[in-house]
């Protein structure tokens, strides 16, 4: 099996990486045509924005099944393996599984790349087997992140019921556009004609073009701070508990497994994404079950989002790529652990800012110990070094250009705290470097 999946991905890796787009659905949409439109077969949850999709999804997803519903999760990049990216109740797809669909819809992209210009990419084939996979199962309801952007990315083949922005901040500029307005114009083309829109709070330029794209297609709008929000949150062993307003009423003493300002607010947002899908506040007045809504929040896991993978010393992982998402993280690694010391390992991809990114965390690292990732992707690791070297100073950077090394020199300098100083490690910079520690710390 495991010789036959990576047959699979050797295949795929044949195709058109993430990093290469063309900005079109007309590929996608030719495979759907062939496939029989399987994406329209069940209702879906639409998501974008910059950061906190995936844990969004997560969310939405755990509360969804709570509810005894049948759910198909599509998010992206995956942690560790592939699979990993189409969820069937709440459980990746299993290898055996993945290759099924792959054989299955072989012929029909081999057909449509024979008329295209372009072959499909790899997240298009990807997109194409979760619908297929979604339709085949099949679910109740699919929650679908965007790749990237809105309008032209592959997922934009499906209608979602409910669409959900998450805080859109400066990422894939190159594509995107260099504000979060620009961006927010591209984003906003998966909001479609009657449906619900749930606003994560938003930078003003972007919540009015996201207001108004709403307004154009008749979506009724949701925005957090207004018709739902977190009330309350504190610091709760292991996460925080939380009071969440959602559309039809307060939902008190709910415990979310999660650390961070950032997660208490991703789940006010998925909690109204839910709420919006089951007609709270529109076509029925009473919220949803608050055992079940409890139950599902505390059931919620997101690996390499704030996730802890080690004790003495502490070794936090965090996905965290942009200056935006870095900001959030060391935030939360302050409210959440009181270390005295704080180690970074930090290995970034070549096109992200990663300067912004550094500087997000020179407050709370004592020291970094930059990197590099096996990913083609990956910033050369004395390349990040030079930038770090600007940003901390030279005396607070150690390079190590494997990752194996780097773990083990961060682990090194927290223990020199002592075994009850409170020294800790931080693993950051890109969800290739998490994943990669993740295996090497004995996780998945």
């Amino acid at each position: 099996m495991d010789k036959a999946l990576r047959e699979v991905e050797a295949e795929l890796a044949t195709r058109w990486g993430e990093t290469k787009l063309e900005p079109s659905v007309a590929r996608i949409a030719a495979l759907m045509d062939v496939l029989g439109d399987p994406q329209r077969s069940y209702p879906s949850i639409h998501i974008t924005g910059t950061n906190g999709k995936t844990t969004t999804a997560r969310m939405i997803e755990a509360l969804l099944g709570a509810f005894e519903l049948r759910t198909g999760r599509y998010t992206s990049p995956h942690v560790q393996s592939v699979t990993e990216r189409i969820s069937l109740d709440g459980a990746a797809i299993p290898a055996e599984r993945f290759i099924e669909t792959y054989e299955d819809i072989k012929p029909y992209v081999e057909m449509v790349d024979a008329r295209q210009e372009h072959r499909l990419s790899f997240f298009e084939v990807l997109t194409g087997m979760a619908y297929a996979a979604f339709a085949d199962a099949p679910v109740d309801v699919a929650v679908v992140e965007v790749g990237m952007g809105g309008s032209w990315d592959a997922t934009n083949v499906i209608d979602g019921d409910v669409a959900v922005v998450t805080p859109i901040d400066l990422d894939h500029t190159d594509r995107l556009g260099g504000t979060p307005g620009a961006i927010a114009t591209e984003k906003a083309g998966i909001v479609k004609q009657d449906a619900t829109v749930i606003l994560a709070q938003q930078p003003v330029d972007a919540a009015q073009v996201l207001l108004k794209k709403a307004v154009d297609v008749n979506a009724t709008v949701a925005r957090e701070g207004l018709e739902f929000g977190v009330v309350a949150r504190q610091v709760a062993v292991g996460g925080q508990l939380m009071t969440l307003r959602g559309l039809g009423g307060e939902y008190t003493e709910v415990y979310l497994p999660l650390h961070g300002a950032h997660q208490a607010h991703n789940a006010a947002v998925a909690l109204a994404a839910v709420e919006a899908f089951f007609g709270v506040g529109e076509q029925r007045p009473e919220p949803l079950d608050i055992d079940t809504v409890r139950k599902a929040f505390a059931a919620v896991a997101s690996p390499g989002r704030m996730e802890v993978v080690r004790r003495s010393p502490t070794v936090v992982l965090d996905a965290a790529h942009n200056p935006a998402g870095a900001r959030v993280t060391a935030e939360a690694v302050g409210e959440a652990f009181q270390f005295s010391r704080l180690i970074g390992v930090v290995g970034a991809s070549g096109d992200k800012n990663v300067r912004g990114l550094l500087e997000a965390f020179e407050p709370v690292f004592a020291e970094v110990v930059v990197t590099q990732n096996s990913s083609h992707r990956a910033m050369d690791a004395d390349e990040l070094a030079a930038i770090a070297v600007e940003v901390f100073g030279e005396d607070r950077v150690q390079v190590e250009p494997r990752l194996p090394d780097a773990l083990e020199a961060a682990i090194t300098l927290a223990e020199e705290e002592g075994e009850f100083a409170g020294g800790g490690v931080l693993v950051t910079g890109s969800v290739i470097t998490v994943g990669e520690a993740r295996l090497l710390l004995g996780r998945g």
